[in-house]
C-alpha cells in the first residue's frame, strides 16, 4: 500500500468534543460501543474481561468520553463490566454513559420488555445496579415495541429525568413519524426532549438520508450512527468467490448479522468495497478508517459508535479521525454509494421546485454576502 498520509489534511482527534444535539452535553466524535464486552454471545461477538478492560481504558486514555451499552448486551454482562471499569478508576464524572431499555430480560414476563412505563422504570433500576451508578447520562429506547403510546414513553422518560436517575434521553431505530411525534410532545408539554438518535448509517446503508438527517437537523437531535463498517463488510477483508460465497473470518460470515438489510454479495456493495480499497491504496489509510471517517463527517452526525473485539481495531478506528478524505475521492465515494430515490422523495428536486416557484430563485435565508 502506498503511504501518502502526508498529502491528507489533519483535522481533529478523539479529544475534540461536540455538543450532542440541542443540549450542552459534550461527547467524543467516536463512541465506544461495548456490545462485545462479555462472554454470553460466543465467538466473534464476545471478548474476555481483560481484553475489554484494555480496550476501555485505551479509549479513555486517548481522550474518548462517550461509552454505549445496553441492558441486554451479553445478558447484562456488558453493563456490569462497564460499571466495574468506571469504578476501579473512579472516573464516573468523566464518562458520558449511555445505556438502553426495551429488550426483555425475562421472556416469561410480558411486562419485562417493551416501551411501557413499567418496563422502562424497572429496566432503569436494574441498569443502575449493574452499572454501579446512581445516574445514567443518556438513556435510549432500544427498539420501538409497536404498541406503547408514544406519550406514555416520553412522560416516563421525563419522570426519570426529574428523579435524577437519567440526565438525557434518546431513541434507537424509530420510525420517522414516531421520531417527529416523540420530539413534538415534549416541546408542547415541557418534558425532557430527545437529544440523540442511534441509526444504522454507513456507505453501504444510506437510507436515513431520505428523511432522518433533515429531521434530526430540524428537531435538534444528534445522529449517532451504528454499524459504520456494515457489520465488517467495509473493512475490505471479505471477498465474494465465483460461487457467490463470502470468504473471510469474523462477523460478516457468521449467521448472526446486526444489519440484515446490507447484502454483502450485491454488486453495489462490492463496487463500494472495491472503491474503498482503491482509495486506501492511494491515500495510505485502511478501508475501515476511510469508511468511519466518511460517516463521522456526514451532516447531522455527532458521534459514531464503534464496536471492536481487538485493541488493534480500536487504535485503527481512532486514527480514522485524523485525516480528511481528498475531495476527488470523497466525490467518488458519494456517487458510488448514493442511495436510490424513493417515493415521495422523487418529487423533491430542482425540476419540481421550478414547477412550484416558476423561474424565481427562492432561498431559505439570505447569503452571507447580502447580510447587514
Amino acid at each position: 500500500m502506498m503511504n501518502n498520509q502526508t498529502n491528507t489534511k489533519k483535522i481533529n482527534s478523539l479529544s475534540t468534543y461536540y455538543l450532542l444535539g440541542r443540549s450542552g452535553l459534550r461527547v467524543s466524535r467516536l463512541c465506544l460501543g461495548t456490545a462485545t464486552f462479555g462472554t454470553a454471545w460466543g465467538e466473534g461477538w464476545s471478548i474476555s474481561e481483560q481484553e475489554a478492560e484494555n480496550i476501555f481504558y485505551t479509549y479513555l486514555d486517548a481522550g474518548g468520553n462517550f461509552v454505549d451499552t445496553a441492558d441486554c448486551y451479553q445478558d447484562g454482562e456488558s453493563e456490569r463490566w462497564v460499571g466495574k471499569f468506571i469504578n476501579v478508576r473512579g472516573i464516573r464524572d468523566r464518562v458520558v454513559l449511555a445505556t438502553k431499555f426495551a429488550m426483555t430480560m425475562d421472556p416469561s414476563n410480558p411486562n419485562a420488555g417493551g416501551n411501557s412505563k413499567k418496563s422502562m422504570i424497572k429496566a432503569c433500576e436494574n441498569s443502575l445496579r449493574r452499572l454501579q451508578t446512581d445516574y445514567i447520562d443518556l438513556y435510549y429506547m432500544h427498539h420501538w415495541d409497536t404498541i406503547t403510546p408514544v406519550e406514555e414513553m416520553m412522560a416516563a422518560f421525563d419522570e426519570l429525568v426529574k428523579s435524577g436517575k437519567v440526565l438525557y434521553v434518546g431513541l434507537c431505530n424509530p420510525p420517522g413519524w414516531y421520531l417527529g411525534r416523540a420530539q413534538t410532545l415534549p416541546e408542547w408539554r415541557g418534558w425532557q426532549k430527545i437529544c440523540a438518535i442511534q441509526l444504522e448509517y454507513s456507505l453501504a446503508m444510506r437510507d436515513i438520508e431520505r428523511e432522518y438527517v433533515d429531521a434530526a437537523l430540524e428537531l435538534g437531535i444528534g445522529i449517532c450512527p451504528w454499524s459504520p463498517l456494515a457489520n465488517g463488510l467495509l473493512t475490505g477483508k471479505y471477498q465474494v468467490t465465483d460461487s457467490q460465497q463470502l470468504e473471510g473470518k469474523g462477523r460478516m460470515t457468521s449467521t448472526w448479522v446486526t444489519d440484515p438489510d446490507v447484502e454483502p454479495k450485491s454488486s453495489r456493495n462490492q463496487r463500494i468495497v472495491d472503491k474503498l480499497v482503491n482509495i486506501s491504496e492511494k491515500i495510505g489509510y485502511s478501508p475501515a478508517q476511510i469508511a468511519i471517517n466518511w460517516v463521522t463527517n456526514r451532516p447531522g452526525v455527532i458521534s459514531t459508535t464503534i464496536g471492536v473485539t481487538l485493541l488493534s481495531q480500536l487504535e485503527c478506528n481512532i486514527s480514522a479521525l485524523e485525516f480528511e478524505i481528498p475531495a476527488e475521492e470523497l466525490k467518488e465515494l458519494n456517487e458510488i454509494s448514493k442511495p436510490d430515490t424513493a417515493y415521495p422523495y422523487v418529487f423533491f428536486n430542482e425540476f419540481t421546485q421550478r414547477t412550484i416557484m416558476g423561474d424565481n430563485t427562492v432561498l431559505k435565508e439570505p447569503s452571507a454576502a447580502t447580510r447587514n
